[in-house]
């Protein structure tokens, strides 16, 4: 049997379209957050939400600690935000320019087009990634703007 390569296997996936969110929490030293793709509604009973954390993100840190989480899910022209919560930049710095609310606990980003809170019921070991599985506690609609989707590399 043939082995899949890393970067094959991730060119191969870059074919399905996912949307564009960042993942944002409140610690102790303010927000944080981060721009995920790997996110998904898991279950209708009960209500949960799954976000892949990259092991090494500065936001797992504080979900695990806060055990809270927000889901804003971008817009179509937000790419630059995307970009933002995607750098290594320092978490005050990225929060310093973007206006957002806190609604109990958790930071939500104005002008995205959506927004789901969870309490963290779960984290589960994924490879270099960890699985975190949350309790939805809010659900809104924003605006009715097209999504920031990520295809093939690229926002589109």
């Amino acid at each position: 049997m043939k082995v899949v390569e890393p970067q094959r296997f991730r060119a191969v996936m870059g074919h399905f379209a996912t949307g564009v969110t960042v993942v944002t929490a409140s610690g102790p030293d303010g927000p944080v957050g981060m721009t995920a793709n790997a996110v998904a509604s898991l279950s209708l009973d009960p209500l949960l939400a799954l976000v892949c954390f990259d092991n090494a993100a500065r936001t797992l840190r504080v979900v695990r600690e806060q055990r809270r989480f927000g889901i804003n899910v971008l817009a179509a022209g937000q790419e630059d935000l995307a970009r933002l919560f995607a750098s290594k930049t320092p978490e005050a710095e990225k929060f310093a320019g973007v206006q957002h609310t806190v609604h109990e606990g958790i930071p939500v980003i104005e002008g995205t087009i959506a927004w789901v809170g969870c309490t963290l019921e779960q984290l589960i070991p994924g490879g270099d990634h960890t699985i975190g599985i949350g309790a939805v506690i809010a659900a809104e609609r924003a605006t009715e703007r097209d999504p920031l989707i990520w295809y093939r590399g690229e926002y589109r």
